[in-house]
């Protein structure tokens, strides 16, 4: 084990092989091959780099979205998230968390059938509000009331369907993923406006019976 790696926590050593594991992936699928090939790349021990992976598969998976999550919030400071709309600031964060896994397509669309395992349903729900959570605390959102699970279960939402998307896209620069995200942000943000509406005055309240009705016959 080189120096460096030995000096890590079992923490840090999965955020630390955790991207290593998933550009293995593409090719070994989420295995103990996989694992051996991080663990060379940052000189740590193959049998410790196992120990840290010993739940198997969903453990390198959420490792993999752990690691996405550390890396966007250093990414986006207080000021430069601040500068954004709130509907941009969603975009920009799950825009990056994409970004993060171009050319390891083949790497998410093999931890995605995983995650769609029914004995991993728990943890991969667990794994979606998380990484939604992250998000809407790095968008601002000090929501405690109905709102912060309302906020955070649609996001999740929103975030599994892009992924399920992104694998398979072969448009210039992901662009069917891009208008695809775009369209589901436009939806939330629809959605937390019609919801503040409900605290205006009387007059001003938000009517579901004419939401619906517009929802049928959309405006021209």
């Amino acid at each position: 084990m080189s120096a460096a790696a030995d000096d890590l926590t079992l923490d840090e050593l999965r955020l630390a092989l955790a991207p290593r594991i998933a550009s293995a992936a593409v090719f070994d699928g989420w295995s103990t091959a996989a694992i051996d090939a991080a663990a060379d790349e940052i000189g740590a021990a193959h049998a410790l780099a196992r120990y840290a992976f010993e739940q198997g598969p969903m453990a390198m998976i959420t490792a993999w979205s752990e690691a996405i999550t550390a890396k966007m919030i250093e990414a986006f400071p207080p000021d430069r998230i601040a500068a954004l709309p709130v509907r941009e600031r969603i975009r920009a964060l799950v825009q990056f968390r994409l970004d993060a896994m171009a050319g390891k397509e083949e790497a998410l669309r093999r931890a995605l059938s995983i995650m769609a395992s029914p004995r991993n349903a728990a943890k991969s729900l667990r794994l979606g509000w998380a990484s939604a959570d992250a998000m809407w605390r790095l968008a601002g959102d000090t929501a405690t009331d109905l709102n912060h699970y309302s906020k955070r279960t649609i996001l999740a939402g929103v975030y599994a369907a892009t992924l399920a998307v992104y694998p398979d896209d072969t448009s210039e620069e992901k662009a069917e993923t891009r208008a695809f995200l775009g369209r589901r942000i436009d939806g939330i943000i629809r959605f937390e406006k019609a919801k503040a509406k409900f605290k205006l005055p009387e007059g001003e309240r938000f009517s579901p019976v004419r939401f619906l009705g517009r929802l049928r016959y959309p405006e021209r």
